[in-house]
């Protein structure tokens, strides 16, 4: 097998959410994230953008109501969870709590220290720190 010649790093994920700005004002709560940008998105439905300088995360939520819950783990293509690495796994697991979420799945082995949460629209978020 050849080495690609191209590098590549992930930029941003869409996600579908139901409420895309109140999503975001969570994301921003507890990552320190900001709004990059929002607005009308494909099929007239709304995008925002919330992130980093380097990368973020779209949520979107199109004009038509959301039907039926998120299937992870068993459909083909679905979105399994998030990873994120955090600086401080204790007071990243601190301030998920604080915002009404509740962590699950504590594991540590090499190379770090991780934990996953629920988040709104049926979205996980998987945490993760390799620093303490």
């Amino acid at each position: 097998m050849t080495t690609p010649s191209v590098e590549a790093r992930i930029e941003h994920v869409n996600i579908t959410v139901t409420d895309p700005k109140a999503t975001a004002e969570v994301l921003k709560r507890l990552f320190g994230w900001e709004i990059r940008w929002q607005g009308e998105a494909k099929d007239n439905g709304f995008t925002v953008h919330v992130g980093s300088d380097s990368h973020y995360l779209a949520l979107y939520t199109p004009a038509k109501p959301l039907t039926g819950p998120a299937e992870r783990y068993i459909k083909r293509g679905a979105l399994n969870h998030v990873g994120l690495v955090v600086s401080d796994i204790a007071a990243a697991e601190t301030a998920v709590r604080d915002a009404g979420y509740e962590p699950h799945s504590h594991a540590e082995y090499e190379p770090g220290k991780r934990f996953y949460f629920d988040g709104d629209d049926g979205v996980e978020y998987e945490l993760v720190s390799y620093t303490n």
